[in-house]
């Protein structure tokens, strides 16, 4: 949870100083990941129904992410400005790092209830994420336009949103809420 929490500022921060909207989208995914595991460590000794209302809350979060990634994605395109390569690959291996070493912690909990399998969602799409940015940066550098960063950012928020989508399916399968 604390490292997701100080990647998720580096990330902001680094996207900022590269003009990257896909490591910008990354970065937030950072920041759902760390309320996650808050979340996930506060209802862990809850009932199933608590736990299931829990992650209703983060798939309801996780899709206001990605739409919050869409709006960016949307704004970086109508208002170009060449992203740094560089900049964008050494923050992505550092995010990257940091990433595995949480799905390998949480892939033996991946299944179970709702609660687990977001948790192991949101770590899955980081890491994801991470490989995309490093592949934006490559089509940065080899095309010199913003297209495959906005291209990236644009996946990564529908990763989120698809995320949110099982994460509230599951949640509400679990009570069987209507």
């Amino acid at each position: 949870m604390v490292a997701n929490a100080v990647m998720f500022v580096v990330q902001m921060i680094a996207s900022y100083a590269a003009h990257s909207v896909s490591l910008l989208a990354n970065s937030a995914d950072f920041f759902s990941d760390a309320a996650n595991y808050g979340i996930s460590l506060y209802v862990l000794n809850l009932s199933l129904r608590q736990k299931a209302k829990a992650s209703l809350f983060k798939g309801i979060s996780l899709g206001l992410v990605g739409l919050w990634v869409a709006f960016e994605t949307l704004h970086h395109s109508l208002q170009p400005e060449l992203p740094e390569p560089l900049l964008m690959v050494i923050i992505s291996v550092v995010a990257l790092a940091v990433n595995v070493g949480c799905a390998v912690l949480l892939y033996k909990y991946r299944g179970g209830d709702s609660n687990r399998e977001s948790a192991w969602i949101c770590s899955r799409n980081d890491a994801i994420g991470n490989i995309a940015v490093m592949i934006a940066a490559t089509g940065v550098f080899a095309s010199n336009t913003i297209w495959p960063d906005i291209i990236v950012a644009a996946i990564l928020g529908w990763l989120s949103v698809t995320g949110a989508w099982r994460i509230i399916i599951a949640a509400k399968n679990e009570v069987n809420w209507r």
